[in-house]
């Protein structure tokens, strides 16, 4: 009896064993993809994606790390070298073709291929921007233009109507329509504008424009800071996609510098460039020291969040046309993870139409999917917020030029930066400065 009784206790352990083994096996199933994201503006669309994800995939659990612009960017350059950077990265086009060379990041088309995954639901282009000699580094998620920002009521005070916008005319000569609307909205502290033979430059409390952010004009590519402007002007900035000749030596980009330079150094229309690079553009359009700016549709709620009424207007027609960049995120696999297909899923996953419609309705940025973006102007309609000059310049034919996808990006940005800089500063004129700095340029793809 004892001996029964012993093979008795031990085949109820052997069973119990047995029951808990899937619980446990369960457990040390379940995946955590880490993703890397910088907007703060998008946790909360991201999140409400990962939530329905990880609901229709209970073994992934997704965990969203957010930081600034600069922390981001080098903290993901640090964990490509420690080789603890996360699964999946929100990437930009200036930054992806430097980490494919360097093989930081994973070559999705085989995965495409396999999963017969569409590249062809999205706006025109976007996804051919992450492709590369038969490879492709992410599947897209936005898309973006550039309008211009302004004070409702600073322009209503100065007699501007925003009717205006639609029409309005620049060239680097004497800044056109443009050039009269921002030395009327420049205001020193007797009320005088920058019109009047009385205004006093060195006493400016309200300044008509300002391109500056924390980058300063924005460096190799001045997306949302000159780059509207100069190719209006008739700038083009290199020999194609992928191009390794570049023309920063136009002297239609000079012109255009010098005049940007100008606004500040001659006419005290724009403010210190120090200062402003110190303080970035939104925070002094915020407090009422400009009235006028430039920026991306992405940055459109953060504007509207404003004490005072804000509106978005069409950039102003320069001499070769009205252009906008056309820029397009996506998200890369990191050729690390340990995760190879949870991270691939999840990144399928915030590429197709569920995840992007969520990101539409909070509308923080137009999605690469029309549904998405139709549900983002409606967000941004329902706010009572018309963000329509951004949609329209897309939809205008010849209006949009590619984001200027090279190797060499940091180089470049780094050897423009400290051009603009330069030019912004008065320490030499923009011609000179552009023309030392082309050849640096060009030297990085001999």
């Amino acid at each position: 009896m004892k001996i029964v009784s012993k093979l008795h206790n031990i085949l109820l352990l052997v069973v119990s064993s047995a029951l808990l083994i899937p619980a446990a096996a369960k457990a040390q199933s379940t995946v955590t993809i880490r993703y890397g994201l910088w907007d703060s503006n998008q946790v909360a669309q991201y999140q409400e994606c990962a939530d329905a994800f990880t609901k229709a995939n209970p073994s992934i659990q997704i965990k969203i790390e957010q930081q600034g612009w600069v922390d981001y960017w080098t903290g993901i350059t640090a964990g490509f070298v420690s080789g603890d950077a996360p699964d999946v990265i929100t990437d930009h086009l200036a930054k992806y073709p430097q980490f494919a060379q360097l093989n930081q990041i994973v070559d999705i088309q085989p995965l495409v291929d396999r999963d017969k995954v569409p590249t062809d639901i999205y706006y025109s282009g976007l996804a051919d921007l992450w492709t590369r000699a038969g490879k492709r580094y992410g599947l897209p998620k936005d898309w973006d233009t550039i309008g211009i920002v302004y004070n409702a009521d600073a322009l209503k005070a100065a007699g501007v109507d925003p009717a205006t916008m639609s029409t309005w005319l620049w060239n680097p000569t004497d800044g056109g329509t443009f050039g009269q609307v921002v030395a009327k909205l420049t205001l020193d502290s007797n009320g005088n504008n920058g019109l009047s033979p009385k205004f006093d430059k060195t006493k400016v409390v309200q300044y008509g424009f300002d391109i500056v952010d924390n980058t300063g004009w924005g460096g190799a590519t001045g997306q949302s800071n000159w780059s509207a402007f100069a190719v209006s002007n008739g700038f083009k900035y290199n020999n194609g996609i992928w191009g390794n000749k570049y023309y920063y030596d136009d002297p239609k980009l000079a012109e255009t510098f010098q005049w940007f330079a100008d606004l500040s150094l001659k006419h005290g229309f724009a403010p210190d460039y120090a200062s402003a690079k110190s303080a970035d553009k939104l925070p002094l359009f915020q407090s009422k020291k400009v009235a006028m700016t430039i920026d991306g549709d992405w940055m459109a709620g953060a504007y509207a969040s404003s004490s005072f009424p804000v509106g978005f207007g069409r950039l102003p027609t320069g001499p070769a046309g009205r252009w906008s960049m056309f820029n397009g995120l996506a998200d890369s696999i990191y050729v690390g993870t340990q995760h190879m297909e949870e991270a691939w899923k999840w990144v399928k996953y915030m590429a197709s139409q569920d995840c992007e419609d969520v990101v539409g309705k909070h509308g923080v940025v137009f999605p690469a999917i029309a549904s998405g973006t139709a549900l983002s102007l409606a967000a941004h309609k329902a706010k009572g917020v018309d963000v329509s000059a951004y949609t329209d310049q897309a939809a205008q034919k010849d209006g949009t030029f590619l984001f200027p996808i090279t190797d060499h990006a940091s180089d470049v940005d780094k050897i423009m930066t400290d051009a603009e800089d330069n030019i912004a500063l008065g320490k030499t004129d923009a011609a000179s400065a552009l023309k030392a700095a082309n050849d640096e340029v060009n030297k990085l793809f001999q």
